[in-house]
C-alpha cells in the first residue's frame, strides 16, 4: 500500500474536518433546548462535552512538547494525522469511562435547571 502526498494531504483535511464539524455539533446541541431531553440524551450530552473538553487540554498539552526539526513534512503529516486520531480517542474513552467528572457534575447541574429531579 502506498500512500501520496496528495492522498495523505486528502486525509489529514478530512480529519482536521471532522473536528471542525464535531465542534460544530456539540455548540449546536448546547445551543439547542434541552427543557424536553430524557436524562439519558442529557448526559451523552454532558459526555461529548467533557470529551471535547479532554481533547482540548490534550491538544495544548501537546503543543508544549518540543518537536524535532529533523522530520520531513511528509513524516510530520503522518505524525500529525495519527496522534489527532488518538487523541480523539482518549478524550472519548475518558468521557465514557470515569473520566475527570465533569460530565457528572455539569449533568446534575442540567437536572437541577430543568427540573427532571
Amino acid at each position: 500500500m502506498s500512500l501520496t502526498i496528495d492522498g495523505l494531504n486528502a486525509l489529514y483535511n478530512t480529519n482536521s474536518t471532522m473536528t471542525d464539524n464535531t465542534t460544530s455539533k456539540l455548540e449546536d446541541t448546547l445551543n439547542s433546548d434541552l427543557s424536553k431531553a430524557t436524562e439519558d440524551e442529557l448526559m451523552d450530552v454532558c459526555k461529548d462535552f467533557e470529551a471535547y473538553f479532554t481533547e482540548q487540554m490534550f491538544k495544548a498539552m501537546q503543543k508544549m512538547i518540543p518537536e524535532s526539526e529533523e522530520v520531513s513534512s511528509y513524516t510530520r503529516q503522518i505524525q500529525d494525522y495519527y496522534k489527532e486520531q488518538m487523541v480523539q480517542s482518549f478524550a472519548d474513552q475518558s468521557a465514557n469511562g470515569d473520566g475527570l467528572g465533569i460530565a457528572q457534575m455539569l449533568y446534575e447541574q442540567m437536572k437541577r435547571n430543568y427540573g427532571l429531579e
